[in-house]
């Protein structure tokens, strides 16, 4: 293996399931000498040096010379295509093309125009004349001869490695007088190019466990950019190899427009973003980091061990990123799959690129917008591995959440969660399913739970006073899970100075108690304890307090996790403070205003509903027939409304 591979040495070690022997730990990215995994290329209107002047209005011809410089040999032909502003080609053109011995295919819509160039010209060359180049060595020479030969100089270009190259015809009589080059010139008022990125750097981890491979692509921001959205072409090989992941890092405010072909390729995208031709829809981003070292975590967050490549490039309106099918990437072995069928390779290709999962140390949480389903016709339902498991959906989503252990995951891969989505469609009467295989990260973090009871179910984010509460901490570590260890706890609030709760795996608290937890499963740890909190004196609740963790090696600590809460007391006590003669006097005429009226409501409902009958008077003397010991009774019984209506 020669000098020039050797940088490639760890990418190819990963790649095949070798950790690098002696590698320092990390991923120090260095340039990638051998045969690049992309071919990665951008528009720009900024050129190295450049200028232009008005020194050639007075002139018979206006001239515009373009010197290209090449870190690579080009594999493609330089295009170059002159055109005149509004379409007119009335006056005489000069191209000066200078591109040591390159090949080029010229065309332009002006049929005066000449050429002069030491490039091999195409066939498909449209320029009037092939004149000989200049025999300037210089900069300087090459200036001073169009001078002469042509009495000025309308712009000069120097160029990096381009694959085209739009020269606009026209003067501008507000230019300098003499054409100065300057270096990194804007020369958008007549030039735009295409050129290659050759600086591509990469690097793989010392503990490589997989063949996945991340490429990047960080776009530096533009000051007084008026750049809003950026076109990317992207291609991948026939045999394209699915276990790629591109991370697509920008200024949140661009809206990426991505045209995939041929491509099973994972995105992680800054700023909004749509996939065409699939759907013209925009697709929510992320917030990813803005450093190397970031996106170089981000991707190993997402279970690469290669960064394959990562390259640096100004915002641009158009980018063309071809992934090749390089030795490297040939020498893994992939598992022969069925090619799916272009119905399937539709939510195939949505899903893995919405990722709709999320997965914590104990739960998987899907949740997809029904919208972006709509390029998917006639979508009835989607369930997990297991098909009991289905999700709920409203107008607007897709959601179900379940335990780690259930619906059919499967945690052998260490750091994830393996399972799949099947979508039932339906097509007429038939049913029909898509199965997309999908793997969710497990974060390798702590994570802080609050219950309010020993089953551990339905946590919650309130700590209620003088009642216990308690508390999970727990994670995954699938390397060496017993050397974790629950180092401290502690409870803080403002004004007051923190509690410790547990040190050690051991209770330090007044009140405290650490329970057992279950017993390890898949590199997962749990620690449990309870204590009951008693507020301050004088302390008015709710207010917010925070539990903070902390857990790690023996000898080092890795994870920190802070849980806020709310206290509350979850009772009030009466309000005890006696009343006000105001108040106490409103009071009582309420009430007495309020038994009025509803006595005499009582008395009207009464009066209006009782027989006619009723109300006529009974005689106070009894007939003579009836016997003494009645004339005594009812005489002694008065005759009113009441006492005639309870002997009727």
């Amino acid at each position: 293996m020669g000098p020039r591979a050797a940088p490639l040495l760890p990418l190819l070690l990963a790649l095949l399931g070798r950790p690098e022997p002696g590698g320092a730990e990390g991923c120090d990215l260095q340039p990638v000498m051998a045969e690049s995994p992309i071919i990665l290329s951008y528009a720009t209107s900024t050129v190295p040096r450049g200028c232009v002047s008005s020194s050639s209005l007075s002139a018979s011809r206006e001239v515009h010379i373009l010197s290209i410089e090449w870190s690579k040999v080009s594999a493609v032909p330089l295009k170059v295509s002159v055109v005149p502003r509004a379409g007119d080609c009335s006056r005489s053109a000069v191209l000066v093309l200078l591109c040591a011995r390159c090949s080029a295919t010229v065309t332009s819509p002006c049929p005066d125009l000449l050429v002069r160039t030491d490039a091999h010209l195409s066939r498909e060359t449209t320029a009037a004349q092939d004149l000989e180049p200049p025999t300037a060595t210089s900069e300087g020479q090459l200036l001073a001869w169009a001078h002469t030969a042509y009495g000025g100089v309308t712009s000069y270009s120097r160029l990096q490695d381009p694959r085209r190259v739009q020269l606009r015809l026209g003067e501008d009589a507000s230019s300098p007088q003499d054409c100065v080059p300057q270096e990194r010139f804007d020369a958008r008022l007549h030039l735009e190019a295409e050129v290659f990125f050759h600086e591509v750097k990469g690097c793989s981890r010392r503990d490589a466990q997989s063949t996945k491979a991340a490429h990047i692509v960080r776009l530096q921001p533009q000051h007084s950019s008026p750049i809003t959205e950026v076109n990317l072409s992207l291609s991948c090989p026939e045999r394209a190899v699915s276990n790629q992941i591109l991370i697509l890092q920008s200024p949140a405010n661009l809206t990426w427009s991505l045209s995939v072909n041929n491509c099973h390729t994972q995105f992680l995208v800054s700023g909004d973003y749509k996939i065409m031709p699939i759907s013209s829809l925009l697709l929510p981003g992320q917030l990813l980091p803005d450093s190397e070292q970031g996106l170089i975590a981000k991707a190993f967050e997402n279970n690469c061990s290669v960064i394959a490549s990562y390259s640096v490039i100004p915002t641009s309106t158009h980018i063309s990123l071809e992934i090749q099918e390089y030795e490297v990437i040939r020498q893994v072995p992939v598992t022969p799959t069925a090619p799916a069928r272009p119905t399937e390779s539709m939510p195939h290709t949505l899903l893995l690129m919405l990722q709709p999962w999320k997965c914590t140390d104990e739960t998987m949480e899907i949740v997809i917008d029904r919208s972006y389903l709509q390029i998917i016709k006639d979508v009835v339902n989607i369930t997990l591995r297991d098909i009991s498991c289905q999700a709920k959906k409203n107008a607007t989503h897709f959601m179900l959440k379940t335990p780690l252990s259930h619906c059919g995951t499967s945690l052998e891969d260490k750091g994830h969660a393996n399972n799949e989505l099947i979508l039932n469609l339906a097509q007429g009467t038939v049913l029909r399913s898509v199965r997309v295989a999908f793997r969710c990260n497990i974060p390798r973090e702590l994570f802080l739970r609050l219950f309010p009871t020993a089953a551990f179910d339905a946590p919650q984010m309130e700590l209620e006073v003088n009642k216990e509460v308690f508390v999970q901490a727990s994670m995954r570590w699938e390397d060496h899970p017993s050397d974790l260890q629950l180092k401290e706890c502690w409870l803080a609030e403002p004004g007051r100075e923190p509690v410790l709760l547990v040190q050690a795996e051991e209770a330090r608290g007044a009140g405290v108690a650490v329970l057992e937890g279950p017993p390890s499963s898949h590199g997962r740890k749990v620690w449990r304890f309870r204590f009951t909190y008693t507020v301050p004196e004088g302390r008015r609740v709710p207010f917010s307090a925070t539990i903070k963790c902390k857990a790690g090696l023996q000898n080092d600590t890795i994870f920190e996790k802070v849980l806020e809460v709310t206290v509350k007391d979850s009772w009030q006590p009466p309000n005890t403070r006696g009343l006000g003669l105001a108040a106490v006097l409103g009071i009582t005429f309420g009430a007495f205003l309020i038994g009025a009226l509803l006595t005499a409501g009582l008395w009207y409902i009464y009066s209006h509903t009782r027989p006619i009958s009723k109300l006529q008077p009974v005689s106070s003397t009894a007939p003579a027939s009836e016997s003494s010991s009645t004339n005594h009774s009812i005489g002694s019984t008065q005759s009113t409304p009441c006492s005639t209506s309870s002997m009727a």
